[in-house]
């Protein structure tokens, strides 16, 4: 009895017992979780907050197709990454975002702007198109009193002004219209419920601050027409009105100088009847305008036509030219009685290990025709044009587009003539064929099959070498009476980036963007039938 009451235990005081089990249970619960989890976690959070404030912003801007595609990507992500039903999704919805965010969206994206008028003059809604017309034509309203202001800031760096309207505090900014906030006897508003005012020493020492607050205009009302408060010195302020009046119903806008109405287009512009048109303009759906113009424009299409074929002209010499020497030199440093061949190796691909855009620069330089080394050294000082003569140009691009490839094709040309069986070649050479036959019938057909594909890619490369083109020369010479500033070296890469505006000039990306759906669809054509010639190699 003694032993049975020894290893007897005794009870647990009231309800310890049926607490005990529950937390056993949750200790294992919480060890089961883990740091990944812990660490999924706080990546789901990160991405959903960011998720959030896209959703935000879009619904801000009022973008509809970008909110859903927020939404639907949040939705997707949250429900593979906290569902055990999609394992393998988790692994694959990274790159499967990637692929739809870099890729996929962006040729919709320049698909849909090829259809449009985007460009300079074009670039935002008719509302933001009618503002920036009243905007241009506005003048102080001379019956406006001087209105005591204090200008003010909240976050994000958004200045606003505040006016005392007779014993009425009121405030806005560039995008809110002004609204009372609040009273004060007289002068400027020295507080302003939301807004931080910003000190009058930190406004008269930032040259900065100042011009942005000349600059800003607050608006009076919603309706544009009732103009906007401006400022000279920060300190007071008056209602500026323009002498154009919009008339939202007639879809007008007239001048009130003069009595001009300019009638809004279906091209997104403000026309009067003798056809001048206010600079300011939205963008339009055009239909295939775009694809039109690009051949039916003579100045457009002639230049055009001269940049595609010589666009041809240089991405197959791109390859033929560069492969051509990379192989030579494969063939005569593969000779086991040449000595030093790895040293001589290691120089020849030197040229491989060169930046693309410090290359470019550099031989710019060194075809100068006033103190390029070319002359000096090669023409004993002759004045030889190398970048304003149009086949000049040309020769001299591609010459620099060799040196800098065939140091890759020499690697790859070398490492495929290495792997062809020796026993092919010793049994033709049994039989009698000489060098050339051997080249010719077996280190050449052997050599297609590895470098075929390469040289389709290579040849894509050279149709969209922009770097190149634009650091050289910038596609010059220029084309006589071709817009767009378009040159006799200008590919149809570089001319895109011409129409587009971004190198400087006008803006005109749906233009630029129904040309690249064009030099897609090029590519894509001449590729495909590449690949399927390659199979014959392949059977070869």
């Amino acid at each position: 009895m003694s032993v049975q009451q020894d290893t007897q235990q005794a009870p647990p005081p009231p309800g310890e017992g049926a607490l005990k089990p529950v937390r056993e249970s949750h200790a294992r619960n919480w060890r089961g979780i883990g740091w990944g989890f812990v660490v999924k976690l706080v990546v789901m959070m990160i991405v959903n907050a960011l998720g959030i404030a896209g959703i935000i912003s879009a619904f801000r801007v009022e973008s509809w197709i970008i909110l859903g595609i927020l939404v639907v990507l949040l939705v997707a992500a949250d429900y593979v990454y906290f569902s055990k039903r999609v394992i393998p999704l988790k692994y694959m919805v990274p790159g499967l975002i990637f692929l739809l965010t870099f890729q996929i969206f962006i040729f919709i994206y320049t698909g849909y702007i090829a259809f449009t008028n985007y460009g300079t003059g074009h670039s935002g809604t008719q509302e933001q198109a009618v503002n920036a017309a009243l905007i241009q034509g506005e003048r102080r309203v001379e019956s406006s009193p001087s209105y005591p202001l204090t200008v003010v800031e909240r976050g994000g760096g958004e200045l606003g002004f505040a006016i005392n309207d007779e014993g009425t505090v009121k405030v806005g900014s560039e995008v809110q219209p002004l609204t009372d906030v609040g009273e004060q006897a007289a002068g400027a508003p020295t507080d302003v419920p939301g807004w931080q005012i910003v000190d009058r020493n930190q406004l008269l020492s930032d040259q900065a601050l100042q011009q942005q607050v000349i600059d800003l205009r607050v608006p009076v009302s919603e309706d544009p027409n009732d103009g906007a408060i401006r400022t000279r010195d920060g300190a007071s302020g008056a209602v500026y009105q323009s002498t154009l009046v919009w008339d939202a119903d007639a879809q007008t806008i007239t001048d009130t100088t003069n009595g001009t109405v300019y009638h809004a287009t279906d091209t997104g512009s403000f026309v009067a009847d003798d056809g001048t048109a206010l600079p300011a303009g939205w963008y339009v759906n055009v239909g295939f305008a775009n694809f039109l113009k690009l051949f039916t424009d003579p100045p457009l299409a002639q230049a055009l036509g001269i940049v595609a074929v010589w666009t041809f002209v240089f991405a197959i010499l791109s390859v033929v030219l560069p492969f051509g020497l990379g192989l030579l030199f494969a063939l005569m440093y593969n000779d086991p009685r040449i000595r030093g061949r790895k040293t001589l190796r290691t120089l020849f691909i030197l040229p491989y290990a060169f930046p693309v855009f410090l290359s470019a620069l550099i031989f710019r330089g060194m075809f100068n025709s006033e103190f390029g080394v070319i002359n000096d050294l090669f023409f004993f000082g002759a004045d030889i044009n190398w970048l304003g003569d149009p086949w000049l140009a040309k020769i001299s691009l591609l010459w620099v587009n060799v040196w800098l490839s065939y140091p890759y094709w020499f690697l790859v040309c070398l490492g495929a003539i290495q792997s062809i069986p020796a026993d092919a070649l010793e049994a033709a050479e049994i039989d009698g064929a000489g060098r050339f036959a051997r080249f010719r019938s077996i280190i050449l057909p052997l050599l297609l099959v590895s470098t075929a594909p390469l040289a389709i890619a290579s040849f894509a490369v050279g149709f969209n070498n922009l770097t190149l083109v634009y650091l050289f020369n910038q596609g010059g010479p220029a084309i006589p009476g071709a817009p767009y500033a378009l040159g006799y070296t200008d590919i149809l890469i570089s001319a895109i980036y011409d129409i587009s505006g971004v190198s400087g000039g006008a803006a005109d990306f749906g233009l630029a963007s129904a040309l690249a759906i064009i030099v897609f669809i090029i590519v894509g054509i001449i590729a495909a039938i590449a690949f399927r010639q390659t199979r014959r190699l392949e059977e070869f």
